[in-house]
């Protein structure tokens, strides 16, 4: 089959997707997958100029034409923005291209033009504040995905280690307070099959943190390890998935622990977020799983105070693409050999 590119949106354009878009093409050598921006080009012009970056922006017609060009010039489908944008300052009257630019990739997905989405950073409250009705870019993207029955569930993933929290993005009071068995289960589900799909992991192996220090110490602090992550690990064993826990945080992510599984389900944001970052900051990429599309994304955000500059570092970016192009491939190829998982 033809090499499909990876359709890369704007992002907020006043953050530091431009700078890393850029940055990466001028960086293809080190085994980028071809990508086509869909963004403005004068705008990323005039961005190279700033930045001193030699990048010979082209625009193109289609998806198709990206590949071909790729070796020699950046290709961009042509997304036109409502105001000239001002690295560093944000202007919610370019929400709606930024929007239009997500909804496009989608399409080119959809319509067997590209093989993944790859999504830069955007300012959910620029976005908000211009007329984005979504909490973010998940809940948006599965919107587009028109697909009934699926739950889309976030992965972090760096060089050796891989980690999804349960709850996400909310107080860590509510975190708990939302935490129940069924909950856990759906995710850990849909985890373990992406594992299989999209990673061509034959026998995926979870590993379930405990939610209280030292695993609730048998309910000396807390109970909710006992009557709510024990019973659903239990019920994703039932099932036939490889799930093991509830086992103590505080020695999961240690070098010789991380050998014993593929990824590991957390009970809250920061205890998925800390041990990745800390592991490796600057190639951590996040993965939509349950789409029916690929979807990555770099591992940060907007940086306004980087954009324009030249300080932006385009790692996660680039991890993000070889890790689109991964699991494309595996998943057009089929490359499982695992039992199916229910």
């Amino acid at each position: 089959m033809p090499r499909l590119p990876l359709a890369l949106t704007m992002g907020e354009p006043a953050g530091i997707g431009g700078d890393i878009a850029l940055l990466a093409w001028s960086r293809r050598s080190e085994g980028v997958p071809p990508f086509v921006v869909l963004d403005a080009p004068d705008r990323l012009r005039s961005l190279a100029r700033r930045l001193g970056l030699a990048v010979s922006v082209r625009e193109v017609g289609s998806a198709a034409e990206a590949v071909a060009v790729f070796s020699r010039a950046l290709p961009v489908l042509a997304q036109p923005l409502a105001r000239a944008v001002e690295p560093g300052h944000p202007d919610p009257a370019n929400a709606a291209s930024v929007q239009a630019s997500i909804e496009r990739a989608v399409a080119l997905v959809q319509a067997g033009e590209a093989a993944a989405v790859v999504t830069n950073p955007i300012h959910k409250q620029v976005m908000h504040d211009g007329g984005f009705a979504f909490p973010g870019h998940t809940e948006f993207l599965a919107s587009l995905a028109v697909a009934e029955g699926r739950r889309e569930v976030m992965m972090l993933a760096c060089p050796g280690l891989r980690v999804v929290p349960v709850t996400i993005h909310v107080a860590l009071a509510e975190a708990v307070a939302s935490l129940n068995q069924a909950l856990i289960v759906a995710v850990g589900r849909v985890t373990a099959r992406a594992l299989v799909e999209d990673f061509a992991i034959a026998h995926p192996r979870l590993a379930v943190a405990a939610l209280n220090p030292h695993g609730g110490e048998g309910g000396a602090m807390g109970r909710e390890d006992m009557e709510i992550v024990a019973p659903a690990v239990a019920e994703l064993r039932g099932a036939g998935i490889d799930a093991r826990g509830p086992l103590p945080a505080d020695t999961l992510f240690h070098a010789r622990a991380r050998q014993g599984y593929d990824a590991v389900l957390c009970m809250y944001h920061d205890q998925a977020l800390i041990p990745l970052k800390t592991i490796d900051f600057d190639r951590g990429v996040n993965i939509t799983l349950g789409l029916p599309f690929v979807r990555t994304s770099p591992d940060h955000g907007t940086a306004f105070d980087l954009a324009g500059t030249g300080r932006a570092s385009p790692e996660s970016l680039m991890a993000a693409m070889v890790e689109a192009e991964r699991i494309a491939v595996n998943r057009a190829r089929g490359v499982h050999t695992g039992e199916s998982i229910n």
